[in-house]
């Protein structure tokens, strides 16, 4: 397990997503509030669209792809709806103080 730093709490406004490249990868990182981070690959598995310019749900923690609308859990990268059946990778995240880590060698899901 390898915890990279990503970004500060206060880059990522509560309810939004920022796009990060860690260790070569594209990460989008949404802040759900409360100081609750997640984070996943940022190209939608369906539409190569960039996943931190869709919509954040807080409530039901997902994240719409802005190009044909699929969304994705934030915790786990599954597709809750289509046209995506694929899911995007999903990093472990942990703050310590004002500093987001994920883990890059150990994804959720792919």
């Amino acid at each position: 397990m390898a915890l990279v730093r990503v970004a500060s709490t206060t880059d990522v406004p509560e309810g939004e997503a920022r796009r990060f490249e860690v260790d070569g990868r594209e990460v989008a990182v949404a802040n759900l509030g409360g100081g609750q981070f997640r984070a996943i690959h940022d190209v939608c598995s369906h539409a190569l669209a960039y996943l931190h310019e869709g919509e954040v749900d807080v409530d039901l923690e997902t994240i719409e792809c802005p190009k044909h609308g699929s969304t994705f859990d934030l915790s786990t990268g599954h597709p809750r709806s289509l046209p995506a059946t694929q899911g995007v990778a999903a990093y472990r995240v942990k703050v310590e103080g004002d500093d987001i880590l994920i883990e890059t060698e150990d994804e959720v899901s792919a």
